[in-house]
């Protein structure tokens, strides 16, 4: 199957009923509809957006039969739901178990709070992060980066490790109004009871519901 031609063909059709970017958009570096890879990304100012990024060995090269599978779904729900769920099998060595590396990626989270972005909802699972942000003035791609490059060299050094912590690849859905955003941060928040981890959201440290439950403020849908 050929993956690749199926995401160009799904960008296609995005692109045709999406509203084109403003030139103060692109002057900006947002990109609008584009693929990395394997996968599909929308980027755009003031856009919230649900992201999954995970570690190098969340979806093991050895076991590419059954991740690449997932990925050719065409049904993007459906998609989402399987790749989800394999994720929270918890393959490799989930190094986001240890205390000290998942609070590492908590605090980076918080830090651009307010400046590159809104955050939302988060929750920082044993192999992978969900987010959900909302966009400001910075690219979502550079977000990433920021994120993956800083937290990456700081758990290698924790970890007395080399070679690649992240992978390069990540998945993002905008939300399209209120509803979809309360099922997401419900989704985000509930991850560590979905995968067996906590029993109630608020019990899991490294998220949103947690923080929201000490006096945080995340997952307000508007100021």
């Amino acid at each position: 199957m050929n993956i690749k031609r199926n995401i160009r063909e799904f960008i296609q059709d995005k692109r045709a009923w999406t509203e084109p970017l403003s030139a103060a958009d692109e002057r900006m570096g947002f990109r609008g509809w584009r693929s990395r890879g394997y996968l599909p990304h929308f980027d755009a100012a003031g856009v919230r957006q649900m992201i999954t990024y995970r570690l190098e060995d969340a979806m093991p090269a050895n076991r590419r039969h059954e991740w690449e599978t997932l990925l050719a779904i065409e049904d993007e729900r459906e998609k989402r739901i399987r790749i989800e769920s394999y994720l929270d099998a918890g393959h490799g060595e989930c190094h986001l178990r240890q205390p000290e590396i998942a609070a590492l990626v908590q605090e980076n989270l918080l830090h651009f709070d307010g400046t590159r972005y809104r955050l939302l909802a988060w929750v920082v699972m044993p192999n992978h992060v969900h987010a959900l942000i909302e966009t400001a003035q910075t690219p979502l791609a550079e977000i990433l980066h920021g994120w993956k490059s800083y937290t990456g060299k700081a758990a290698n050094r924790l970890l007395e490790r080399t070679g690649d912590f992240w992978q390069a690849e990540y998945f993002d859905r905008y939300i399209r109004d209120e509803e979809h955003f309360r099922k997401a941060v419900r989704y985000i928040e509930n991850n560590p009871v979905k995968a067996g981890l906590a029993k109630s959201p608020e019990e899991w440290i490294f998220g949103s519901a947690r923080h929201r439950s000490a006096g945080g403020s995340p997952a307000s849908s508007s100021d």
